[in-house]
């Protein structure tokens, strides 16, 4: 650890190069076994390198993670919007390195940067918001899936609707399993209301938070 710290105090704040901010993120991770620093110096140390990157213009995306009803949630953004958010189940790192992979890899945890996200979901979860006033980042949908997705919101509060209602309302009256495949594929869950969506019988159908995940949001907005 010590190395680490040793690295970190040689950067001056504000003089971070485009990579040492991100590389000390995922270094303190690795040693921490974790998402965040657990003692004082190293918090301060992380807080000061993401104030260095965030001023030199050195974050492609930054993340935090967020409690639930529904389990941890992983929440990121790029200086666009909110791009990608994450079940516990999905394998949270594992879900970085896509990002850093498809995205860019100068990544790291910034909680303030997501305040005002993490922020409209406790509120969607203590039944006190129906609908999310977010700037969204979409580069990781396209074609018909984001055409789906992209009417989703439509979907009011505490309604549904079936695979095949939306495939019509998409253009394509016969992409039901295409649909279905959109949703179970949506990166942006919750927000973009995809467990509104559910089979023509009423059962809920798959989601990419798995089936317990999508009851619960089901019936928090049908009791709110």
């Amino acid at each position: 650890m010590t190395d680490t710290l040793e690295t970190a105090a040689s950067i001056p704040e504000g003089e971070a190069s485009r990579s040492a901010a991100a590389e000390l993120d995922a270094v303190l991770r690795q040693r921490l076994g974790g998402f965040a620093p657990r003692d004082d110096r190293l918090a301060a140390l992380h807080a000061r390198f993401v104030r260095s990157a965030m001023d030199a213009d050195a974050v492609d995306v930054a993340y935090r993670t967020v409690d639930s009803p529904v389990g941890r949630l992983l929440v990121c953004t790029t200086t666009v919007g909110i791009v990608r958010i994450a079940f516990d189940v999905e394998g949270l790192d594992t879900v970085l390195d896509r990002l850093a992979a498809v995205i860019s890899p100068r990544i790291i945890e910034a909680p303030d940067a997501l305040d005002t996200a993490a922020g409209q979901l406790d509120e969607y979860f203590r039944g006190e918001r129906r609908s999310f006033d977010l700037p969204l980042d979409r580069r990781l949908s396209r074609g018909f899936q984001r055409t789906v997705l992209e009417h989703l919101p439509e979907i009011g509060y505490g309604a549904t609707e079936s695979y095949a209602s939306v495939a019509r309302a998409s253009g394509s009256p016969k992409a039901v399993r295409a649909v279905g495949t959109a949703c179970a594929t949506n990166p942006l869950p919750v927000v973009v209301p995809c467990h509104r969506v559910v089979r023509s019988d009423g059962a809920p159908g798959n989601y990419r938070g798995g089936m317990a995940a999508k009851q619960t949001l089901l019936a928090l907005e049908a009791t709110s």
